[in-house]
């Protein structure tokens, strides 16, 4: 046996490396990586540099900020994944006992995982107990390829892609303000009201456009808002703070609704349903954590509907 030779299985096993290529790759980080693995930063160092040494190239670029993938690395890295995903697939049909295990990578934005994810999210731990969860959470779509993201959590239209997609529920979009505000604004009695009013502007806003239904009658205003926000809580909270009009989904305001902190203005217009769904990306075969993940937030939200 060679000295290198020698040397990588003192470390980790073959198979073992590239997870560890993988984590590394996905992390941007020796010691993040070494976390994941129960081992000291220099041992995911050596680990790596053995790996391009036998590959004969280099992976990845190191810097004192950050590690990333090189041109070789990313297409290294790419045909890696689906080797990975295919082992854990069999191992997960030849246990033959439905136990998950390695990491769930889920993308999501922060105010549904706050207030709709988490609560649900130990049901699910304690189903498997050795299966780790890692929340990407972010108001922006995430690139579920370039971020190694397995499954991701995405509100409104999707564009047309071949990515596998699955509807997990859809709330109502709602006006609410603060009880002050609209005491010192004036209560609104229709979609036109608004031009008088102060709105705020977030992700989950409807965009510039914000359409009313009522029977037969169809409105659709320009807003422009006096306050923008990029996170949809924080836009909650502005209104909440009294800055505001906001339009959001009726998940994203539901507790202020029930503590009266909001009310909801022109409750008699319909502004339509915004959807949820749990998106998978394209090209590969989804990780049996990312179907059961699906599953079983499908499950969860049609109790919580039929209540």
């Amino acid at each position: 046996m060679s000295s290198f030779n020698a040397r990588r299985r003192a470390t980790l096993p073959p198979l073992e490396t590239l997870t560890c290529f993988e984590s590394v790759a996905r992390l941007g980080s020796f010691s993040r990586a070494g976390l994941e693995f129960g081992l000291p930063q220099p041992s995911v160092s050596r680990t790596i540099r053995e790996l391009e040494r036998e590959v004969g190239t280099a992976l990845l670029t190191r810097t004192t900020r950050a590690v990333a993938l090189t041109e070789r690395g990313a297409e290294y890295l790419a045909r890696v994944e689906p080797i990975l995903n295919a082992l854990e697939e069999a191992n997960y049909s030849a246990r033959g006992t439905g136990e998950l295990r390695g990491m769930l990578r889920v993308g999501l934005p922060s105010s549904f995982a706050v207030r709709e994810i988490i609560p649900r999210l130990p049901k699910f731990m304690a189903q498997h107990p050795l299966l780790r969860v890692d929340l990407i959470c972010d108001d922006q779509r995430q690139d579920l390829v370039a971020e190694a993201v397995d499954v991701a959590l995405r509100f409104g239209a999707l564009p047309d892609s071949t990515a596998v997609a699955r509807r997990i529920a859809a709330w109502p979009r709602v006006l609410a303000a603060s009880p002050d505000y609209l005491a010192k604004a004036g209560v609104l009695k229709t979609p036109g009201d608004l031009s008088m009013h102060t709105v705020i502007s977030g992700p989950s806003g409807g965009g510039s456009n914000w359409s009313f239904r009522k029977h037969h009658k169809v409105a659709s205003f320009r807003v422009e808002g006096r306050l923008t926000v990029t996170v949809n809580e924080v836009a909650v909270a502005g209104a909440v703070a009294g800055l505001g009009i906001v339009s959001t989904t009726l998940y994203s305001c539901r507790n202020e609704l029930m503590s009266g902190a909001l009310v909801r203005v022109l409750s008699d217009w319909d502004m339509g349903r915004t959807e949820v769904h749990a998106v998978l990306a394209a090209g590969r075969a989804a990780k049996p954590a990312a179907r059961a993940f699906t599953e079983f937030l499908v499950s969860e939200f049609r109790k919580s509907t039929a209540r």
